[in-house]
């Protein structure tokens, strides 16, 4: 569906009209753009705007279905780009991601929403709120929304360490490395960091082209060389971004040797302590075997004191066996 439409001329908004040739004919005339904003349209919803602004069909097959990678398509008459924002539950420790589609024309924006988490709203208000920024035309609409979703990144980036922090302190604490749940939050988490970096690693590449990086493609159509400066704040925020998933990544895969260490050492230990129980119950089950033997020549048998001494023996062993097993550290 439609969610917003309008056309904005010298940066200021006023209300477009009903039919969509109409708004892009009016726009081009006062040398301004439409801006249409659409939240997980139909085919038949969709179809009269790629009619319209003439999109590319492969492009319109991308934001209908969704789930798709952060990419940059460049086409005749439209830039294609996908990002991923990301969306954080401080309830859930959950990481979810959304999509948000940008087409972008010579005088038209054309952004396609999936999912929640896209700050298209927020991003359009506060534009609003900039004519003479939004006056430069769409590629300040493309800016505003990448840096809005790369910024987010940065702030669930931060939380993500914020959750590894306390996983740490449970995982090497006295009592919480071995719960039986610790391995199955750890590797929760690292499940979160997978679907983060899915999000913005593929973003490198796109951001880095509209930075105007020569290596990776130089200029890009539809983009105002005024705004590369721009782009490549937001590719460096990105990097930033990258490099804490990156390590992120690492610490959780070294949270999670540590904790099947601490496990091992743990059930060697638990071993030690079994095999000097059962060395020190072996000692007196040994000496009441031999006696319960039922032997004619045993003449100790009939000693007044023998009873009393094999009694003693035995705590004599005991004791010794203890005192042995203890200063190892097995007790």
């Amino acid at each position: 569906m439609i969610v917003d439409c309008a056309i904005y001329r010298e940066g200021r908004r006023t209300a477009g009209p009903e039919d969509l040739s109409d708004a892009l004919a009016e726009a081009r005339a006062a040398h301004g753009f439409v801006w249409i904003g659409l939240h997980e349209p139909s085919e038949k919803e969709f179809d009269r705007v790629t009619r319209e602004f003439d999109l590319h069909p492969l492009a319109v097959e991308d934001a209908l279905k969704a789930h798709q990678r952060p990419k940059l398509e460049v086409y005749d008459d439209s830039l294609f780009v996908v990002l991923k924002p990301v969306v954080y539950e401080p309830k859930s420790d959950a990481v979810s991601t959304g999509e948000v589609m940008l087409f972008l024309g010579d005088s038209f924006v054309v952004t396609v929403r999936h999912g929640e988490g896209a700050p298209l709203s927020a991003v359009r208000h506060r534009l609003e709120q900039e004519p003479e920024l939004l006056g430069t035309g769409p590629t300040t609409v493309l800016h505003a929304v990448a840096d809005a979703v790369v910024d987010h990144y940065l702030e669930v980036a931060t939380e993500l360490q914020t959750d590894l922090e306390e996983l740490e302190t449970e995982v090497f604490s006295p009592d919480g490395g071995g719960s039986r749940h610790t391995a199955s939050r750890i590797y929760t988490f690292k499940r979160q960091i997978l679907e983060f970096r899915r999000a913005t690693g593929p973003l490198a590449l796109p951001v880095a082209r509209l930075a105007g990086v020569e290596q990776f493609g130089g200029v890009v159509p539809f983009v105002d060389d005024s705004a590369r400066p721009f782009f490549r704040d937001v590719n460096d925020h990105l990097t930033r971004v990258n490099e804490s998933v990156e390590g992120l990544d690492r610490l959780v895969s070294d949270v999670l040797s540590a904790h099947l260490a601490q496990m091992s050492v743990r059930q060697n230990d638990d071993m030690r302590k079994i095999s000097a129980w059962a060395a020190m119950a072996a000692i007196p089950t040994m000496i009441a075997g031999i006696y319960g033997m039922n032997f004619e020549h045993m003449p100790e048998l009939r000693w007044v004191w023998a009873y009393p001494a094999v009694i003693v023996l035995m705590a004599v062993l005991e004791v010794l066996l203890y005192r042995l097993f203890k200063s190892r550290g097995w007790m």
